[in-house]
């Protein structure tokens, strides 16, 4: 299972045409969609890059054998966030996320100083 990090903003779009799969941002700007390997890596990446972003901050759980478009793991470049050894690899999906992909919704729990603590269903 693999991890990729859902804005407000992208789950509109998710919302809006269920139909089809999802394709954030990142794709169109930098080829691949951005995944974590695990939780606790999910976590480092949401408190280094997603602290401010309108709420709730989603995850979605990946079955990366249902994924349709390859997946390389790879170094993070530059570095990884803090937090996060720099032998991690994290998974890149070339292609868009086909929702029968999605084993889960999972959602950012937040701590009092703003800083995320752990991933929980939905609902």
């Amino acid at each position: 299972m693999i991890y990729h990090v859902m804005t407000k903003d992208e789950k509109d779009a998710w919302d809006a045409d269920p139909g089809r799969p999802y394709a954030p941002a990142s794709l169109a700007a930098d080829g691949f969609v951005h995944c974590s390997p695990d939780e606790r890596t999910t976590l480092a990446v949401v408190n280094a890059f997603y602290r401010t972003p309108d709420r709730p901050l989603l995850a979605l759980l990946l079955d990366e054998e249902r994924l349709g478009a390859r997946c390389e793991w790879e170094a993070a470049a530059p570095a990884p966030p803090p937090g996060v050894a720099e032998d991690v690899l994290f998974p890149h999906v070339f292609g868009p996320l086909e929702r029968e992909a999605v084993v889960s919704v999972l959602e950012v729990v937040w701590d009092e100083e703003g800083r995320a603590t752990a991933l929980a269903p939905t609902g």
